[in-house]
């Protein structure tokens, strides 16, 4: 599927990386679907499929900080596999987490020396939804995890690129250089049923 221009819903949107995606596709020309927590429960299939009735793709950006993330992560994959394909969206770019990447070396960035183990209940809960959702979207649903492969730099200037690339702890992007990749991956797909990182060039 190619979308030069069409309908994409934002969950998401109110949040940090989903406020500059709903920029970069308005950007673009898209119609945008901005929704937030109280526009209803993505971990919900018929909300989902609600929501996103007559949109040709979603982007979604979510996280509940009172939920478990091993519970939260997994419901939301299901839901969005079940809704979006009731709503017949046909593509589906998420925002992943980079600890749950493999580094150049093929380990884990959450396994290796150093990595902060403090919030490794929420690395396994993202790379819990990306295989929920491996498992659960039918092959009409065509979608990539993006993630920084390592963090966000939500100080810095955009560089006005990006690369894919394996995780690195040191390795930091602008969201607004994220945004550009997330879109890319709506506008000319390249990038199919797998995660993958994005670096600043």
């Amino acid at each position: 599927m190619e979308t030069k221009s069409g309908r994409i819903i934002v969950f998401g949107a109110r949040g940090r990386v989903g406020r500059v995606a709903v920029a970069e596709a308005r950007r673009r020309g898209h119609e945008v679907t901005a929704v937030g927590r109280a526009d209803g429960d993505v971990a919900d299939p018929a909300v989902v499929a609600r929501l996103a009735a007559g949109h040709d793709a979603a982007i979604v950006a979510v996280y509940n900080p009172a939920a478990p993330p091993g519970t939260f992560f997994p419901s939301v994959a299901r839901a969005l596999a079940q809704g979006l394909s009731a709503a017949g969206v046909e593509r589906l770019v998420s925002v992943g987490l980079a600890s749950v990447l493999p580094t150049a070396s093929g380990e884990l960035l959450m396994d290796t020396a150093g990595y902060p183990q403090e919030w490794r209940e929420f690395y396994l809960g993202h790379g819990a939804g990306s295989e929920a959702l491996r498992e659960a979207a039918p092959a009409e649903l065509d979608w990539v995890v993006l993630s920084p492969a390592g963090d966000f730099d939500h100080q810095g200037e955009p560089s006005g690129g990006y690369v894919l690339a394996p995780a690195a702890a040191d390795s930091r992007i602008a969201p607004a250089d994220f945004a550009r990749a997330l879109l890319d991956e709506i506008g000319t797909p390249t990038l199919h049923r797998t995660h993958a990182g994005v670096a600043a060039v």
